[in-house]
């Protein structure tokens, strides 16, 4: 079994965790201001292109990651991280609109639980999953890290993608 990579970015939106191996991306989150970051300096080959391109768009010069992805989940929370992908740059869609972009509008919570699990944060866009009145609800890393984002991407001033 290879073993998992690891280092800690320095961003706008604070500390971000990225692993991963030959087999792909495996974890991007925020750990909280407790953590220790125990990682190095050097940027580990496996996660050069991941720490590439989520530097260019936190500085508003990508818009759509190209990355191998491993996450680990349910087969239905694939499903839904699959869903999230097709969510495109700088757009929202609701709980309610994702969970009928699955096939299942009655799966809302699931879907909303789903989302909440996804270990990509920002590569795979679960900040770009609103509640249907337009609020931000539920972010792992934090909902003012949720609302940088989505103005980051100027989704604020964009309606719902329907």
């Amino acid at each position: 079994m290879e073993k998992t990579k690891s280092i800690s970015l320095k961003t706008p939106v604070g500390i971000l965790q990225v692993e991963g191996d030959a087999q792909g991306l495996s974890k991007v989150y925020f750990p909280g201001e407790k953590q220790d970051n125990h990682s190095s300096k050097e940027i580990p080959d496996e996660l050069r292109e991941a720490v590439f391109q989520i530097q260019s768009y936190l500085k508003g010069d990508l818009k759509e990651f190209n990355l191998q992805l491993n996450p680990k989940g349910s087969d239905f929370q694939q499903k839904v991280w699959k869903a999230l992908l097709d969510i495109p740059y700088g757009k929202t869609i609701s709980y309610l609109q994702l969970a009928k972009n699955i096939g299942n509008e009655k799966a809302v919570r699931a879907v909303a639980a789903a989302n909440g699990k996804n270990p990509l944060s920002i590569i795979i866009p679960c900040h770009r999953v609103i509640g249907n009145d337009g609020s931000l609800t539920g972010y792992s890393g934090g909902l003012s890290r949720k609302k940088w984002l989505l103005e980051h991407e100027n989704a604020l001033k964009q309606t719902f993608l329907f």
